[in-house]
């Protein structure tokens, strides 16, 4: 375990403007590597000013992310990010982990929305956007068209841009699976987010371990990226972790990204462990090394949509393209075509 620093000074200014403050966790229980600066700037001024007026919500709000300043503030490139929540800020499912309100009957999803994310997000200037949403299982398709929609609608307005799409699991309905899959994302994310043994603990009854993996193997099978997420210190075992990691991997997943579970409000799990940034970095050795993901962010602050793994991934899918000669394979009436892309 890294050393506490000794400098009584400097832990204290660790301590100040920390993010996780409002988690309500005692300042004696937290790790001094889960210190975060609380969102403040310019740039998070104006996303956030941007995001209310369009009427759009946010994950990074929503979830109460923790790495909502360095994300929104863009960090030394200056370019910030933010994932957009799609179908409104309520759920239908109550997982045990999660801070997002829950409703059995949401308002309903705002038309507009599409074209208003879509605007948003192109006047960033990002060449990477992760765009997600609540469940909604009041919907006949679980929201997948209106997904689909807002897909769509950005590529028109910037064809250059990569879209990440951070999904629910459409009750595993695969026919709205493979129709989002297919509108034309980049890279398909959903999240097992905890082991075999612990999901029916952590997430809500309507959502399944084996139901996901086919989620992500449906998803695989249109030719896109995929991507999963799984958070640490809700009590899994290592051989826990590997297991799921294997899982993932035969399920076709390419990237995945691990985190410390952080408990929300005192009415959410509790934490069971603080993993080390040291075993963080064993998991991600591990999950490239051995099991052969093609990319594993992994460490205490990272999340299922995380600034810095946003920027390899955008870089890695760009790569690819150059290396198929400028050529990929899109769906055109149910038949795989190969066009010519721009080089990046």
């Amino acid at each position: 375990m890294p050393a506490q620093p000794d400098d009584q000074a400097e832990y204290e200014r660790l301590m100040a403007g920390d993010a996780f403050a409002e988690l309500g966790l005692p300042l004696s229980n937290k790790p001094y590597w889960l210190r975060q600066k609380a969102a403040q700037g310019e740039r998070y001024d104006y996303l956030k000013s941007q995001m209310g007026g369009l009427r759009l919500a946010t994950v990074c709000e929503e979830a109460q992310c923790p790495n909502i300043g360095e994300c929104w503030n863009g960090g030394s490139e200056g370019i910030g990010t933010a994932t957009i929540m799609l179908l409104g800020d309520t759920c239908t499912r109550g997982c045990r982990f999660c801070a997002v309100n829950t409703s059995q009957k949401p308002p309903e999803p705002d038309p507009l929305e599409p074209e208003h994310t879509a605007q948003a997000v192109a006047d960033w200037g990002v060449g990477y956007v992760v765009l997600t949403s609540v469940d909604r299982d009041d919907l006949p398709d679980g929201g997948a068209e209106h997904f689909a929609k807002t897909v769509r609608t950005l590529k028109a307005l910037k064809p250059s841009i990569l879209i990440e799409c951070l999904t629910p699991d459409f009750r595993g309905d695969m026919d709205a699976v493979r129709h989002l899959a297919r509108s034309g994302l980049d890279v398909f994310a959903h999240n097992v987010e905890t082991v075999d043994r612990l999901q029916k603990r952590v997430r809500d009854p309507r959502a399944g371990y084996i139901q996901s993996l086919e989620v992500l193997r449906a998803a695989k099978g249109c030719g896109v990226y995929t991507k999963s997420s799984i958070m640490l210190g809700l009590g899994e075992t290592d051989d826990e972790i590997i297991d799921t990691m294997y899982d993932l991997r035969d399920a076709g997943v390419d990237i995945l990204t691990l985190g410390q579970y952080l408990q929300p409000t005192p009415h959410h799990l509790p934490v069971a462990e603080f993993v080390t940034p040291e075993k963080f970095e064993h998991w991600r050795k591990y999950g490239e090394e051995v099991v052969g993901f093609r990319y594993v962010a992994s460490g205490p602050l990272v999340r299922s949509s995380y600034r810095a793994g946003e920027f390899f991934v955008e870089a890695m899918i760009k790569k690819d393209k150059r290396e198929q000669g400028g050529q990929a394979a899109v769906q055109l009436g149910g038949e795989q075509v190969a066009v010519a892309m721009p080089d990046f």
